[in-house]
């Protein structure tokens, strides 16, 4: 009498393991065929070319951020230059909803947050809001 061999009281010739096995490799085969269905039902997504219109997606939120990030240096300067920092950050962000409100949805990047009244809504009340205030706030002299 055989280890391993039917006779072999022990373990039954492996038929456990060949059974525990051959389950599992149905399971992988399965679950791999379920995945791989999966995969090919999602469509695929267009693939962007770097010289597209989606490479420059972007630009116009960057120009804001540069905008903004100038017109904070400028009011860091000093007290005296807050009215002009103020209206340049109130130019830039009526100048985003500006934008948010002339180009179409793929080249505006993260401007669209939501719809685009929304969005133009809250940038121009921001913007204007900024330039009226960069006018009304008095210079210290």
């Amino acid at each position: 009498m055989r280890h391993g061999s039917p006779e072999h009281g022990r373990h039954g010739g492996g038929s456990r393991r060949r059974a525990a096995a051959t389950a599992t490799a149905a399971a992988a085969t399965d679950e791999a065929a379920t995945t791989a269905t999966t995969i090919r039902a999602e469509p695929a997504a267009p693939a962007a070319s770097p010289a597209g219109p989606l490479r420059y997606a972007q630009l116009p939120y960057i120009a804001v951020l540069v905008g903004v990030a100038i017109g904070l240096g400028i009011i860091r300067q000093g007290v005296h230059l807050v009215p002009s920092g103020t209206l340049v950050l109130g130019g830039v962000l009526f100048l985003a909803a500006l934008a948010r409100l002339i180009l179409p949805e793929r080249r505006l990047g993260l401007l669209t947050v939501r719809r685009r009244a929304l969005d133009v809504a809250i940038l121009g009340l921001l913007g204007i809001g900024l330039l009226v205030a960069g006018f009304v706030v008095p210079v210290p002299s």
